[in-house]
């Protein structure tokens, strides 16, 4: 009967191992680093139009990026985004999110985040694509396996970061949570 059980809990802890959590990814700067350089095009937010550093621009504001594979944006990593959207204009009010666009397609891009904006109407989320390489700006390690990195940055430091493959709603309380305790040490 022992012998039985054990088999049980083997083959259960190796199904267990295919189906890894969403955020186990690996990507994004070292918790701790200066927050780097950000040079980005706005298609939405306060510099709408224009090139801007967002590093520079929010400085030692606690803010939220978050680096979207372009060729990955779906239905529910939009939930997630609107929801820590309006997480953030709820609970955390000098915050900001400021989500970049990784695309092979710049120009294409900057044509469709302003559409993403009128149809979700993101409150705090300015909506950017980074001009250059799809594999994002130099010194924040996005991991092409992330389809979303979530870079949490609070005194111009970065105090979490989470590499997701597939995201939702439900992935928000985490990072909320995250950034919750960020603003509390500032």
């Amino acid at each position: 009967m022992t012998r039985g059980l054990l088999m049980i809990a083997v083959a259960a802890s190796m199904l267990g191992a295919g189906f890894s959590r969403a955020d186990d990814v690996t990507s994004g700067p070292g918790v701790g680093d200066k927050v780097p350089e950000l040079k980005v095009f706005d298609a939405t937010g306060a510099h709408q139009g224009k090139e801007v550093d967002y590093a520079a621009d929010r400085k030692d504001g606690p803010t939220v990026y978050l680096f979207v594979q372009a060729d990955k944006f779906s239905r529910p990593m939009n939930r997630f985004m609107k929801e820590l959207d309006k997480a953030v204009g709820k609970d955390f009010g000098g915050a900001a999110l400021v989500a970049v666009w990784l695309s092979e397609d710049v120009d294409k891009t900057k044509e469709f985040l302003p559409r993403v904006q009128q149809s979700v109407q993101y409150e705090k989320t300015a909506l950017t694509v980074f001009p250059g390489d799809k594999a994002g700006p130099k010194g924040w390690g996005v991991n092409p396996d992330a389809h979303l990195t979530a870079v949490l940055a609070s005194g111009g430091k970065v105090v979490a970061t989470f590499g997701y493959q597939s995201v939702n709603e439900t992935d928000v309380p985490k990072v909320k949570e995250a950034l919750a305790k960020a603003v509390k040490k500032k």
